[in-house]
């Protein structure tokens, strides 16, 4: 009698176990985030990878490399999703030359399952997003923005989706910057919110329908991303994006740990994940939640894209198909470099080489226009170029918008105010950051937004002289900045003899950089100070 007593709580015992084991549920959610048209493979400084680097295997990313990576996690990981946190437009001619079409081409062969809009899925207005999002095959997600007025997009783009992975439903979401209004062209028909309550009523008509498994695609970057964690109730996991941010565990230049976890109000961790940009690496985030949903474990690494991963063969040969029309433009070689020019995100929070060579030719082009400052802003500025011989494919990678030179007058007043703007989310590492030539400005990173410009200095005569603030002054700066792009407001409402269609800032820094008598040399001069 014993041992069938004993036998029989070894059975219940060994039926808990089954129960317990059958409540875990287990997800790995495979990611990328700001994949900028790097379709290509790309060399240590963002930009696309030259013959030579490619055969010594010093190249990362690309689509073909992209896609044996993910083929080989799917085979390995425990129930995968594959998802991308925004900003697949824009950055290299793959983009200039087929919009959003290569772009959908290469995420259906990969095999994507959800994105969210970022904000360059608006740089050419809501129909090539429309047509981009018609021609993939997986849902494309938006939550905080009111598209109702805008019919292409209306019946297409979708707040949230609900999926099934191994019987068990997730609800995904997606969201874009806040003020994409002002760091893109969605059109005036769009209305973009705060995240935090679409997001809050959004996360409740997904649980009030009993999904209890909520991913949130974020196009919002690391600091925000943070907020939502702590003020949402009910999302689980947050796949970020649009701060570029590498988070590891093992890399010392990581923004924070690979996943970040935060509180979350209903006292729940959230982790936080986001994989640096330009398919450099591959999150892969494994999640396990208990039978109510709840995030009990979380665990990863962004893996490094680099070449020891082989290309795919068949779209590496359809890449190559597409890249043919593009040869002759990024084989010109237009200039040479001593040494690297370094467009990294450093552009966002200081002075930068790439930000001072920039703003010294967009100068240079108009001075004898009567205009004395250059104003534009480091988030235009998308790689660095490496030393030696520089090509045109390397200037357009570097400024891929299209963007034209604006030329205008604007009282001393109102150029302090546009570099308060300039400084004002840093901490966000918003593009907004100004590069500037012909003036030189000291600012407070400690002081709060709107008072951070310390000192204001502009060149007259050969010399540096304090801002006028009721002198007016000719000031050069890009057409999107003009319109109000970036939070430059004061461009658009307080500029007068405004002319926003000069030449191409491609062309404008190529021609800089051919006009000289040797190579170029890089440097930063002290134009840009920190201030106690």
């Amino acid at each position: 009698m014993k041992h069938r007593l004993v036998s029989a709580a070894a059975a219940a015992i060994l039926a808990l176990g089954a129960h317990a084991a059958h409540a875990d549920y287990k997800l790995t959610i495979l990611h990328t985030n700001d994949f900028h048209s790097r379709i290509e493979p790309i060399n240590k400084y963002d930009s696309t990878c030259d013959q030579d680097d490619l055969a010594a295997a010093k190249c990362f990313g690309g689509s073909a490399r992209l896609l044996t990576a993910i083929r080989a996690a799917r085979q390995t990981a425990d129930n995968p999703i594959l998802v991308d946190g925004g900003d697949q437009f824009q950055g290299t001619l793959f983009y200039t030359t087929y919009k959003g079409k290569a772009a959908a081409e290469m995420m259906n062969a990969i095999g994507y399952e959800a994105m969210t809009v970022g904000n360059h899925e608006f740089d050419d207005g809501p129909e090539v997003l429309t047509a981009f999002i018609k021609a993939v095959d997986f849902p494309v997600l938006l939550a905080n923005a009111d598209v109702s007025q805008e019919p292409g997009l209306a019946g297409v783009v979708k707040r949230s989706v609900v999926i099934e992975k191994k019987g068990e439903k997730i609800g995904l979401l997606g969201v874009s910057p806040a003020d994409t209004d002002e760091l893109s062209s969605p059109g005036k028909k769009i209305r973009f919110s705060d995240p935090v309550e679409a997001l809050t009523r959004e996360v409740k008509a997904l649980t009030d329908t009993g999904v209890d498994k909520i991913i949130l695609l974020s196009h919002s970057g690391y600091s925000v991303d943070k907020r939502i964690a702590a003020e949402v109730p009910g999302i689980d996991v947050i796949v970020g994006g649009h701060s570029h941010s590498l988070l590891s565990n093992i890399d010392a230049k990581a923004e924070g740990p690979y996943p970040t976890m935060v509180k979350g109000p209903d006292g729940h961790d959230v982790p936080i994940v986001q994989a640096y940009a330009y398919g450099k690496y591959l999150g892969e985030l494994e999640v396990t939640f208990d039978e109510k949903g709840v995030v009990t474990a979380a665990s990863g690494q962004p893996l490094i894209m680099d070449g020891e991963i082989a290309e795919d063969s068949t779209l590496k040969q359809r890449v190559a198909e597409l890249a043919k029309p593009l040869e002759a433009i990024r084989k010109e070689v237009v200039a040479e470099t001593a040494s690297p020019i370094d467009g990294s995100k450093t552009c966002r929070i200081a002075e930068c080489p790439m930000g001072d060579l920039v703003a010294d030719a967009m100068l240079q082009r108009v001075k004898d226009q009567g205009i004395t400052i250059a104003i534009t802003n480091g988030g235009g500025l998308r790689a660095s170029i490496d030393a030696g011989k520089v090509t045109m494919g390397e200037v357009l990678t570097v400024l891929p918008f299209q963007n034209t030179l604006s030329t205008f007058r604007l009282k001393g007043s109102d150029v302090k105010a546009a570099l308060e703007n300039g400084v004002s989310k840093v901490e966000e590492g918003a593009g907004r950051f100004p590069q500037v030539a012909g003036l030189k400005f000291a600012w407070k990173p400690a002081a709060a937004p709107g008072s951070r410009i310390a000192e204001v200095m502009v060149k007259e005569n050969g010399k540096f002289v304090p801002l006028d603030p009721d002198k007016v002054y000719g000031v050069v700066s890009n057409n999107y900045m003009r319109s109000g792009g970036d939070g430059y407001a004061v461009f658009e409402e307080k500029a007068s003899e405004a002319y926003d269609f000069g030449p191409a800032l491609d062309e404008v820094v190529a021609n800089y950089l051919a006009g000289r008598d040797g190579p170029y040399e890089p440097f930063t001069d002290g134009r840009i100070t920190s201030a106690n």
